[in-house]
């Protein structure tokens, strides 16, 4: 396999044409002997990206996606390294399987998957899983997440912070007060009484985000947010941060794209959780995604087969794959503000997984990790065309700007000319 790359005229950052030569996995100050060129006029070269919530299923949902099928959507995606979230069968409650996982990753080379940790045994809410195991394990497990359940327990909450607090853990809450949102099909408000669909209620989400905040300062803990979705939910974490809580928040692309208006279709590919919302909560997200209020941007990549949503609305599975997309997404929404792209999609959420060697500038000594995507193209998705085993996408014929070229993992093509390499 060549490991020498001169990458041609590439704008970094959306910057001035430049070369980056690429050796044995890091950029390096000028042309390797003997390296192979890509030609990137045109192309902007962006960090590796990294996805902070990224379900690959496996092991227990191998029908719906696996690690190595999830790790090659992310690559097309132009990802280099995604977080792998704690709901397989079984639960990744104990150090074999986050163990387990972190090998299939490692065994895939498509992407780095780092693994997130159960913070309960078997996500159920009322027992502490093995917590210092997994972060003692192979797999080095810093972020713990019931993604899927919220941990509503209040005291149990509490003690999940205070235990990861002695290796600088976080705990990444799934914020849904569950007896507000028993039956829940939507969102709550005008489009959920028009269509007589139980409603999901913003407060449902805001009431335990204002908690976990108020425990997180208590303690003096990290906390993060999973997929903000409300307006309400922006103003609590404006004000924590305003009082230096440890707290980060994501927003997913769904989630500043979409509303809860395409319920009406009854299309299930439209039901995720948290529900889509109101055309002023996405203008809410959006204008907290720019400020930084929310840190990044996390796809929340929820693959299903078939049978579990093409049936009737009430009995689908809630999640959208987003992996491939979410770039394209973010840049039909963010334009062309490349850095902002890249702290957001990049830089920051590799700080907050403490994944050292990727969201780093592009620049000589550095690990090659990155992406070189093409601005100026159009691409209409087709579920078909997807790399992911599933075909769940919200945005089915949708036309979206931007196409990933080619993605690098410390020097390796993952992702060439569209191609996935492996």
């Amino acid at each position: 396999m060549t490991s020498s790359y001169v990458i041609r005229g590439a704008s970094i950052l959306g910057a001035s044409p430049a070369d980056l030569f690429v050796s044995d996995g890091v950029l390096v100050d000028s042309a390797p002997s003997n390296a192979e060129v890509v030609e990137a006029d045109g192309l902007v070269a962006l960090p590796g990206l990294v996805d902070l919530h990224t379900h690959l299923r496996e092991p227990g949902r191998e029908d719906a996606e696996t690690v190595e099928t999830g790790s090659r959507a992310a690559a097309m995606g132009g990802y280099t390294a995604v977080c792998a979230m704690a709901n397989t069968s079984p639960v990744a409650d104990t150090a074999g399987v986050v163990e387990q996982v972190w090998r299939l990753g490692r065994e895939a080379g498509l992407v780095d998957v780092q693994p997130i940790g159960a913070v309960t045994v078997g996500l159920a809410g009322k027992q502490l899983a093995e917590l210092g195991a997994m972060a003692a394990s192979a797999a080095s497990v810093r972020i713990f997440s019931d993604d899927g359940s919220c941990v509503a327990d209040p005291r149990l909450m509490r003690r999940a912070l205070e235990y990861v607090k002695a290796f600088d853990g976080i705990i990444a809450q799934h914020a849904e007060e569950p007896r507000l949102t028993e039956g829940a099909q939507m969102h709550e408000g005008e489009v959920s009484t028009r269509l007589g669909l139980t409603g999901w209620p913003a407060v449902a989400e805001e009431a335990i985000i204002a908690r976990d905040v108020l425990l997180a300062e208590h303690v003096g803990s990290r906390l993060h947010v999973c997929h903000v979705s409300t307006a309400g939910s922006v103003e609590v974490l404006r004000q924590a941060k305003a009082r230096g809580v440890r707290v980060t928040a994501e927003v997913t692309p769904h989630h500043l794209l979409l509303t809860d208006e395409l319920a009406a279709s009854y299309d299930p590919v439209f039901k995720v959780n948290p529900p889509l919302r109101t055309a002023k909560d996405v203008e809410a997200l959006r204008a907290a995604l720019i400020e930084g209020v929310i840190d990044i941007v996390a796809t929340d990549h929820a693959p299903h087969a078939v049978e579990d949503k093409e049936c009737e609305w009430a009995y689908a599975r809630p999640g959208m794959v987003g992996l491939e997309t979410a770039l394209p997404v973010v840049l039909s929404v963010l334009g062309e503000q490349w850095d902002l792209i890249a702290d957001r999609m990049s830089r920051t959420p590799a700080r907050i997984a403490g994944l050292s060697s990727h969201g780093l500038s592009l620049r000589p000594g550095e690990p090659a990790n990155l992406t070189l995507v093409d601005p100026a193209a159009r691409r209409v998705v087709d579920p078909s065309g997807l790399t992911s085993k599933s075909r769940n996408t919200p945005y089915a014929g949708t036309t979206l700007p931007g196409r990933i070229v080619a993605t690098f993992l410390r020097g390796e093509p993952t992702v060439l000319d569209g191609k996935a390499q492996k």
